[in-house]
């Protein structure tokens, strides 16, 4: 009797090849640390002179965005102690792997969003020591110039790259640190010689405070999506996330109240580096700059970790089949580099798309762009997890209740966000569909094919 053997379907070795694997080794003060190392970054440098204006709203629109993170943080956590594979994974399930992939494309964006605001802050803290920097057809230059320069640092490898990351993260936290102590001190004399700008508490206002806080309390969501490396994860990051979260948020308010106690509203509103003014008549001009220099440290370490990040996503999507294969191909050290280009690239045109405005006006409105676009991320797992409470009963009241406040806050913060934004926001993720489209194409076609057995052997590089 003849026999027919079909032939197996091709499965594209750039497609569900997953990296090797790797063993657990994030405890809980390591998993905190990521939490805590990821969210101090550039944003909280130039916060305060684009809060400056709001008055008292500033204050107000802090405590709003800390309340909401921290539940955003728990409804990740608690999502991450019931469903393995991260905020992907919780929405595929809840709604569909289409919905699933517009929520981690916004991500995406947001991630090449950043990679724009983080040189600007940079070069918006070193034109306090050189303010050549601040003229408006250098700043984009030099801006542009950081990301590519930092791009080249993460393409010869991972390696140097962490390198780069250790010495900027020890070195951060020196100059929240001393604006803190400075205002301490005047306080302990005190001699208050800052008075916030005489503008009335409104509850748009405040919204629109919360929505650029917002931006430095991005990144809570690491230690669920390094998932992979945390030992114990069910009790790890539930902990760490909410912790994270916590202490970030505490030493953000204590380093804003502190700029704004030290800096006339108008001075602060119109500095490019408030903490370096807010600290120079105390430690003296050459302490000013320093901070500055840290400052600017800060932000490109953040970015250097940042285009790290947006070269991983990338590769981790197409690896699944929702991006092209075209992104999951790396160099002989396993760099993605081309989807590290792409970021470097929809980030200069970013900031070159800005360049009219000034540093602390581009810094704004491309922060709202990079929270909009994140919100979409919060959104979508606060509402999976709803959904997922409703059909299974996932995670009990408890994650029922964060994940109605986390799907409440992230709504508002929208409205916070202004329509300009929200509508930039909503045309950048609305770029995904056509990614998704051509990559089903792309693994239709793949499937149809058969290829040499050796191809499946390995993923392929460049």
């Amino acid at each position: 009797m003849a026999t027919t053997t079909e032939a197996p379907e091709y499965i594209d070795p750039a497609i569900n090849a997953d990296p090797p694997a790797g063993e657990r080794q994030l405890g809980l003060p390591m998993t905190t640390a990521l939490v805590i190392g990821n969210m101090i970054g550039a944003g909280i440098f130039l916060l305060p002179a684009v809060l400056a204006p709001l008055g008292p709203n500033a204050i107000y629109g802090w405590l709003v965005t800390i309340a909401g993170a921290l539940f955003i943080a728990a409804t990740l956590a608690i999502l991450s102690a019931h469903i393995e594979g991260g905020p992907f994974a919780y929405v595929e399930e809840a709604f569909g792997p289409k919905f699933a992939f517009v929520v981690m494309w916004s991500y995406l964006v947001s991630i090449w969003t950043t990679v724009a605001v983080l040189p600007i802050a940079a070069v918006s803290n070193l034109s306090h020591v050189a303010p050549v920097l601040g003229h408006p057809i250098v700043a984009p230059l030099a801006s542009i110039g950081f990301a590519w320069l930092l791009m080249l640092v993460n393409a010869t490898g991972a390696r140097n790259a962490g390198s780069v990351q250790l010495v900027t993260s020890i070195l951060k936290a020196l100059p929240l640190i001393a604006v803190v102590v400075v205002a301490a001190i005047y306080l302990g004399r005190g001699t208050a010689t800052a008075h916030a700008m005489p503008v009335a508490v409104s509850t748009g206002s405040i919204a629109t405070a919360a929505s650029l806080a917002l931006f430095s309390m991005l990144g809570s969501e690491s230690a669920v999506v390094s998932t992979d490396k945390v030992k114990n994860p069910r009790r790890n990051l539930p902990i760490a996330s909410v912790l994270g979260a916590a202490l970030t948020g505490v030493i953000y308010l204590a380093a804003t109240a502190a700029v704004l106690y030290l800096l006339p509203g108008k001075q602060a509103a119109a500095s490019p580096s408030p903490f370096a003014d807010a600290t120079q008549p105390l430690l003296g001009p050459m302490a000013g700059s320093a901070i500055a220099i840290f400052a600017a440290i800060s932000a490109l370490g953040c970015l250097n970790g940042w285009i790290l990040c947006v070269g991983e996503v990338p590769l981790k999507l197409a690896r699944d089949g929702t991006l092209p294969a075209w992104f999951a191909k790396t160099t002989g050290r396993g760099t993605p580099v081309r989807a590290q280009l792409v970021g470097c690239v929809v980030g200069s045109v970013l900031i070159a798309m800005n360049y009219s405005r000034s540093l602390a006006s581009a810094f704004e409105f491309i922060t709202l762009i990079a929270v909009v676009s994140t919100l979409v991320l919060y959104t979508g797992c606060a509402a999976a997890a709803l959904v997922l409470f409703a059909r299974r009963g996932i995670g009990g009241i408890v994650l029922a209740g964060c994940a109605a406040v986390a799907f409440l806050f992230s709504i508002w913060s929208y409205w916070g966000a202004g329509r300009e934004a929200t509508l930039w926001g909503a045309a950048l993720v609305a770029t995904g569909w056509p990614v998704w489209f051509i990559a089903q194409r792309s693994r239709r076609v793949s499937a149809s094919t058969s290829p040499p057995a050796e191809a499946n052997q390995a993923a392929p590089r460049e």
